[in-house]
């Protein structure tokens, strides 16, 4: 048997007609007629040795060979499809596809989308609110900013800045539970997007902090970071809340943290794109603007006490 490979084109017709179970509308997709398909399957037939598909009345099925064929056929272009579709983002300058999580797009990105706009008329942008591990190639994802512990082999990555979360709520209530031993009287939202995290950075860890031992479990539970931070700012109650995702919403006056002790979470946020990409253009201009916009908030962060989370976890 032969191990020099049938013609792509020939591979490419049985990957149609694989995919269809039939050779007609294998044709249709790939703007030939059944007849130059049937042609092309009866050559890789030749090549291989044996038949890849029965020939029944009005339909095709599998042989045993091309049940083996089929799979890994497919993943074949799908990667070939890929590669191209990476070769050709390095050629435009123009276009930026982002991935964040949900809360991170909602609380951080869309706030401040118009400065960027404004700088970088340029650069047309695209979103993918998601927290799906992407891939760089098969997704046609240029940058992703992740939150989490790494590790980021193989991408280029830029740690952002320190995570840390506090109790912030609104100016009302805040008049209301101004000091930490008043919170434990206060309505507390819980935000479950942070459940994850190790060494654990909840409101029982954050008590002890404080010198108090109070473990609550009582209030709204929500399993995004942002609806429990919308919950706060509509006055429902008070949430422990993640330093990128209240930091310009502190700035603005909307929430208050009266008691500025944070806990560190020792997790930050990620700028991650593939290896070799963070030179392009607009990846580039947009790292160096997100690490700009970060510093214009840093007097938030250095009006804090931060407490490491480790040493407040019970053995």
């Amino acid at each position: 048997m032969a191990d020099r490979l049938p013609p792509l084109t020939a591979l490419r017709a049985f990957d149609a007609a694989a995919r269809h179970m039939s050779f007609a509308k294998a044709a249709e997709e790939l703007y030939v007629t059944p007849a130059a398909l049937s042609f092309q399957i009866k050559s890789l037939e030749e090549h291989l040795g044996t038949q890849v598909f029965r020939r029944l009345n009005r339909a095709v099925e599998l042989t045993e060979a091309g049940n083996a064929l089929a799979p890994g056929v497919a993943d074949g272009f799908q990667t070939l499809a890929a590669a191209w579709r990476a070769a050709e983002r390095t050629l435009d300058d123009h276009t930026l596809t982002v991935t964040a999580g949900p809360a991170f797009t909602a609380k951080w990105l869309a706030p401040r989308l118009y400065e960027f706009a404004q700088a970088h008329p340029e650069v047309e942008l695209r979103f993918s609110a998601s927290l799906k591990m992407m891939d760089f190639g098969r997704d046609a994802i240029d940058v992703a900013i992740r939150f989490g512990y790494g590790p980021d082999i193989g991408l280029y990555s830029v740690p952002l800045a320190n995570e840390w979360v506090c109790p912030v709520m609104t100016p009302a209530l805040a008049a209301r539970y101004p000091t930490a031993q008043s919170l434990t009287e206060a309505p507390l939202i819980f935000d479950d997007s942070i459940s994850f995290l190790e060494p654990r950075c909840d409101w029982e860890i954050w008590f002890r902090a404080m010198g108090i031992e109070y473990a609550p479990s009582q209030g709204p539970r929500f399993s995004q970071a942002d609806h429990a931070i919308d919950a706060a700012l509509a006055g429902v109650g008070v949430v422990l809340g993640r330093r990128a995702l209240v930091v310009k919403d502190l700035d603005d006056g909307r929430l208050v943290a009266p008691v500025k002790t944070a806990l560190d979470t020792g997790v930050r946020f990620r700028f991650l794109c593939a290896e070799g990409a963070e030179n392009r253009p607009q990846i580039a201009a947009f790292r160096d603007w997100i690490v700009a916009e970060i510093a214009k908030t840093e007097h938030i962060t250095d009006a804090m006490t931060r407490l490491p989370s480790s040493d407040y976890q019970r053995p």
